[in-house]
Order: C-alpha cells, then structure tokens, then sequence
C-alpha cells in the first residue's frame, strides 16, 4: 500500500503523520507549514514539530509522469524546452537593440541640449554687456521723453497745439551739459587708471563673492562690489605695477605684491595699509594664504620663497634651491597647507614640504617660464601654465603627467582656477576657456575681452565666471 501526502498528493520521501489529524504528510512541506501557521493544515488545530511521528517504511518507488513514459514523449518534452529557450533569447536581444537606440538618442540629445546652452550662455552675456552699455543712454533719454510727453492733451483730452517753439534757453544747454561731463567721468574712470593700462591680478572674497579685488599697471589695488556695481576701496602705496592680489577670507584685509620687492597688507574699511612685509630683495611674483589665514606664502625673482606671519609682518623662514639658481614666478598652497608648489623662471615645477622646508618633488615638462599653478579642491590635481601653450596636468598621488592640453600656437597662459568643487578649471590667457575635470574637455570659452586675459576666478559654487585682462576691464559671465 502506498502512502500519500494530504499536502502534495504525491507519495513522501520522508512521511511522518500528524496526531492531530491522523494524516499523513512529507516532512519537509508539513515542517515548513507549522513554521509558518503553527497548525495542522487539515483542521487548523495547533501542531508542533515534535509532535510529528515518522513512518518507517521502505524506500519508495516514485511512478513516472505519463509525459515521460516513451522515448517520443520525452523528445517532444525536450524540442519544448528548446523552444522556449530560442524564444526567450530572441526576446532578450530584441530588447538589447532596442535599449542601445534609445542610448544612442539619448547621448545624441545631451550633446545637442549641451551645444544650445553654451550658445545660449553666449548671447546672454553678450545681451548683458549690450544692456549695461545702453544705461547711461536710457537714463539720458528718458526724462526727454517724458516731458515731450506731458502736455500731449488739454483739459478736456483734446490734444494741445503749439504754435511756436520756445527754444532751448541757457538752462537747458547748461544741464545737459553738466550731465554729460559727469556721464563722460564716470565712463572713463573705470577701475583703474587709463594712462597705464592694465588689470594684472584678480582674486574674489571666498565668503562673499561679490566682493572683487583687482592690482593694476597703475600701483593700485581696488576692491570692487559686484552686486553695488560700485568701487569700495583704491588702495594706493607700491611705487611699482601691482602682481598679485589676494582677498582674506574671514577679515577685510586684502593682501598684494609688486616688482617693488614689497608685500602689503591693507585694511578695506579703513582703506590703508596697515603692514608692509620686506621678505625680499627681488620683484615680488606669486602670493598664497595658508588655510589657517595667519600666515603668507611668497616667490621672488630672488629665488627665494618665504613664509610670513601677517599679523607682525615678520619673516618666519625663507629658503632657496641654491642647486637651481633660478627666479621663482609664482608660489600656491596645496589645500591641506603641509606643501605648497612654485613654478620657475626655467620651467620647473617644484613641490615643497612647509614643515621640513624641503623640496620634496619635481615636475619637468615644460618650456618656458612656468606662469600659473593651481591646486584643485580635493588635493589630488596640480594644473601648470607656462609659455609654451599647453596646460599639463599632474596626479600628486603617483607624482606624474597624466594629461596636456595643448592649446592655440602663440596661446599665452596667464591665470589657473579650479572652482570650489574640483568640477572645472578655468584657463586664462588669449581667451578664456573652461574644462570640466576628469574627462578635462572644453565645455565654455569666452572671446570679450580685447586684450590678454591676467585673471579668472569662479564665484560661490561656480555660478558665475570673473575675468580682469590688459583692456583695463572686469568682466562676469553666468555660468
């Protein structure tokens, strides 16, 4: 006789019976529905595993299926599966096909949309400089146009006819007059001094970014307020050009260097200089703030590089390459402040240790002196300019060139910028143009300016791009 199971209705492996019901179960569906429901499946009364009872019987004989009885039967079962098989492959490659054209036309889509708003990007700020240059007009035209406008109807709303023209009395011409000369002041007067040309350094505040200081041709540094559209401060005290310009990120103090081998520290309520740092017996040619913001970082055509505490003004170290003998011609700060680089006169790129006072790392590749260097925010890229028209990029963890832009022939790479983020980096020079990391694809460039480029700088998380150049112009663009 053969036993059953009350739940598969097949002949059990392994039968136990239940003394709840007196039914006769597989061991392993009965124990799986007493884990899950805790009663016999039959009459819902309670039931336990221990209170199952196994049945010794001989090992049991399963009955084939019908299906799989004859020879013909069982290639027929097998051609099915084969079947279903090939149906399901050609399913799945239908759906592949059809997921790589939709790739493809999605990737076609965001290089297009990409194309549109860099073009549109374009004509915003060129509709912008356009508006800006039409304000003095507007605002000299209008009151015109209203007065014309004012005695257009009578008192009854009939229009008014003027039979003779009053003229233009001695008043009048004097008001217009005194209107353009100070509209004439104001449009050359400019950030700085016409006689001398020239914005060569750029830096924004990085708590408020708004805040835009300038050093020029002239001997002056300006702090200039973007969002007032006006200049806070003239800062006047080099007896030579102004080259480097930093803003202090939590103080209004404003940093500058010049050729006349003196570094100044300013105060922008006050609008003096409250400190001189003599670090050098050279041209002063690349400054840096340490991220503590107590202390300042300078390269010299001296060939030194020296590290000063701004508060006293005093030089707590400066050292030289003595195996080098070289001008150095820009100095910047890794973000974590432990190591710094400088770029030379012959076209080395030199990492240092601040703690040790040591040169730790070298960087050859370049010809020509080396003009910019930028560190980006995550502390793992190093960018280098230098007058040979390409950008190298550098891998500080494996201390190597891993990628070279190489630009336009006679293309002269004065500012290096990577925005907050470490997302892009800003070249300065000929043009301006903007590279995305990782891929360092050209993505935004910038032609407005009629002279060389000397600065760029990102605004608060890369809204906005500022530029400052040799036609004496400040320039914003929205990114």
């Amino acid at each position: 006789m053969s036993l059953f199971c009350a739940i598969s209705n097949e002949v059990p492996e392994h039968p136990c019976v239940s003394p709840v019901s007196n039914q006769v179960f597989e061991r392993r569906l009965i124990e799986k529905y007493i884990a899950e429901n805790g009663t016999d499946p039959m009459n819902a009364q309670p039931l336990s595993e221990e209170q199952l009872v196994d049945i010794k019987v001989s090992h049991p004989i399963r009955p084939k299926a019908p299906s799989a009885t004859s020879i013909p039967a069982i290639l027929k079962s097998l051609q099915d599966e084969w079947d279903a098989v090939m149906l399901h492959s050609f399913t799945l490659r239908q759906q592949l096909q059809t997921t790589r054209q939709e790739l493809s036309h999605a990737l076609y889509q965001h290089d297009a949309a990409c194309r549109v708003i860099a073009r549109l990007t374009k004509e915003v700020t060129a509709a912008r400089e356009a508006l800006a240059t039409l304000k003095p007009q507007a605002g000299l035209v209008a009151p015109q146009a209203v007065a014309a406008s004012q005695p257009a109807a009578g008192a009854g709303g009939e229009p008014m006819e003027i039979s003779e023209q009053v003229g233009m009395t001695p008043e009048i011409i004097q008001k217009l007059q005194d209107k353009a000369a100070i509209l004439t002041t104001e449009r050359k007067k400019g950030l700085h001094s016409a006689s001398v040309p020239g914005i060569l350094a750029l830096d924004l505040c990085p708590s408020d970014t708004s805040k835009v200081l300038t050093g020029g041709a002239d001997k002056n540094v300006v702090v200039f307020d973007k969002n007032e559209e006006q200049i806070v401060a003239t800062l006047k005290g080099h007896t030579k050009k102004v080259t480097s310009v930093i803003y202090h990120p939590s103080q209004s103090v404003v940093f500058s260097a010049s050729p006349d081998n003196t570094i100044r520290v300013w105060s922008v309520t006050g609008g003096n200089c409250v400190q001189v740092v003599r670090a050098h017996e050279g041209g002063v040619t690349g400054l840096s703030l340490h991220a503590t913001g107590d202390y300042l970082l300078s390269s010299s055509e001296d060939q030194y590089w020296a590290f000063s505490d701004i508060q006293t003004g005093r030089v707590l170290t400066k050292v030289t390459d003595e195996s080098a003998g070289c001008a150095l011609t820009c100095a910047q700060f890794h973000p974590d402040g432990l190591i710094f680089g400088t770029g030379t006169a012959d076209s080395q790129i030199k990492i240092w240790d601040l703690k040790e006072r040591t040169n730790v790392a070298n960087f050859p590749g370049h010809s020509g002196p080396v003009t910019s260097i930028a560190f980006s925010e995550n502390g793992y890229y190093l960018a280098t300019g230098a007058q040979d028209s390409s950008v190298k990029l550098w891998d500080l963890r494996k201390l190597k060139n891993f990628k070279t832009i190489t630009l336009d022939n006679n293309y002269e790479v004065k500012s290096l910028v990577f925005d907050q983020s470490g997302t892009y980096l800003a070249v300065g020079g000929s043009d301006i143009r903007v590279y995305i990391c990782k891929q360092w694809s050209e993505v935004l460039n910038f032609t407005d300016h009629t002279g060389l480029v000397t600065g760029v700088a990102f605004g608060d998380n890369a809204q906005f791009l500022s530029s400052a150049g040799m036609d004496r112009s400040l320039k914003f663009y929205s990114l």
